[in-house]
């Protein structure tokens, strides 16, 4: 297992090798590359329908569930277009003609899959939330920057799409915070009131009863490193959010596309929250339950807070001691959108992932801001899984409390491991 000290570094420090597939170059009057960049996608559920018509040739897709891999493999008319499935996702992994891995699976496998790509040479499309662990997400980016990979995340709020209610984009609001319109220090409120819902629907249920586990579907796979837990259907495709285990409920589910976008905001890309505090029920030691509110603090003073009750109704999605944003870019700011619009831009970012392939530079959300991101997520996952508010240090990645420590590095069933 590599060490915190070698972790932190990865993150911190820039990779300068970069190797590229040859097949994605591309020269003067041939195919052009963003034609002959080819893909294999792990997982066939409800989301791997989005990456079946994402650019570039699929050439393979994988399922434990024969029954999902059949349904993608007839809705890729797979047979007319050469398309190959797979039960195990280091068969598909293996295939040296495949240039991107999509990875589609539940969370508990994403760290596990992504890292299998890296080592093998493909460069990797992984589905939000990037880990289920913090200690997953150090290993991503550990083995993303050895292996000199190219890798996103799959949100895309902080650079294209309006941002949930705010009705306009993620930059704006953006421009108007580092331009200080706002002033500083910031809070940060998500709710229902602001354009967001957490999905509290994703809850788990308790006390399940035991169920046969479906023919031409393998169960014991689908676990891979999670702890073996008798089969109810209820725990696995469409409803795995709500059990510890595989994902984290409403946060794990939307936190990404929320909170992502307000890392990028309040320039926070690069650090953590130095406090959690949670208001909540007891959780149940296997299914997820709500949260009423998730309050995130930083060194400056700036806030998040995760209103899951709704509660204030009046708050601003972002408000400073100069004015406020709130819910349909509505502000106290006067000519607010024309002060924006005469503001320099930030910094550019490649928003497409096959030039982030081609040119092997980051795309706009990459295993690094994307671990700060996620590591917020799962911050809050710790607090509410242990019903306790916490203390967090960016530079060592540790809590200031040993129970929630042990949420950092999960254990996983053997023969699953991180090997970098």
């Amino acid at each position: 297992m590599f060490s915190r000290r070698q972790a932190i570094k990865s993150i911190a420090a820039l990779a300068t090798v970069q190797i590229v597939p040859s097949r994605v170059l591309g020269l003067a009057g041939q195919t052009p590359p963003s034609d002959i960049i080819t893909r294999g996608i792990v997982g066939c559920g409800g989301i791997s329908a989005s990456h079946l018509t994402m650019p570039g040739k699929l050439l393979a897709l994988c399922d434990v569930d024969a029954g999902h891999l059949a349904n993608r493999m007839k809705d890729a008319n797979a047979e007319a277009n050469g398309i190959k499935g797979y039960h195990d996702f280091r068969e598909l992994i293996a295939r040296p003609d495949i240039d991107i891995v999509h990875v589609a699976t539940p969370p508990h496998w994403h760290a596990l899959i992504s890292i299998a790509a890296a080592k093998a040479g493909k460069d990797i499309w992984c589905e939000k939330p990037m880990s289920r662990t913090i200690g997953e997400g150090i290993a991503m980016v550990k083995a993303v920057e050895k292996h000199n990979r190219i890798f996103r995340l799959n949100t895309w709020f902080r650079f294209q799409s309006g941002l949930y209610g705010m009705r306009a984009p993620a930059i704006m609001i953006k421009k108007a915070v580092m331009n200080d319109l706002l002033g500083w220090p910031i809070k940060c409120t998500v709710s229902a009131s602001t354009g967001f819902d957490w999905k509290f629907g994703w809850s788990g249920r308790k006390n399940l009863t035991p169920q046969p586990v479906p023919e031409g579907f393998d169960y014991d796979f689908w676990l891979g490193p999670a702890p073996k837990k008798p089969y109810h259907p209820h725990r696995t495709h469409g409803t795995f959010r709500g059990y510890w285990d595989y994902d984290g409920g409403g946060l794990g589910d939307m936190g990404q596309h929320y909170l992502d976008p307000v890392q990028y905001i309040l320039n926070k890309d690069d650090q953590a929250p130095i406090s959690v505090e949670i208001d909540a029920d007891p959780q149940d030691a296997d299914a997820i339950g709500s949260f009423r509110r998730i309050e995130f603090t930083y060194a400056d003073g700036c806030k998040i807070i995760l209103d899951g009750e709704n509660k204030d109704k009046d708050a601003a999605f972002m408000q400073g001691p100069k004015g406020r944003i709130d819910i349909g870019f509505k502000s106290d700011i006067p000519d607010l959108r024309k002060k924006i619009d005469a503001l320099p831009d930030p910094p550019p970012m490649i928003t497409d992932f096959h030039e982030s392939v081609r040119t092997r530079k980051k795309f706009a959300l990459n295993e690094r801001n994307g671990f700060w991101s996620c590591t917020l997520v799962n911050m809050g996952i710790c607090a509410h899984r242990l019903n306790k508010s916490l203390k967090f240090d960016s530079k060592t990645l540790r809590f200031d409390d040993p129970a929630a420590n042990a949420l950092i590095d999960q254990p996983m069933r053997a023969p699953w491991k991180i090997e970098i």
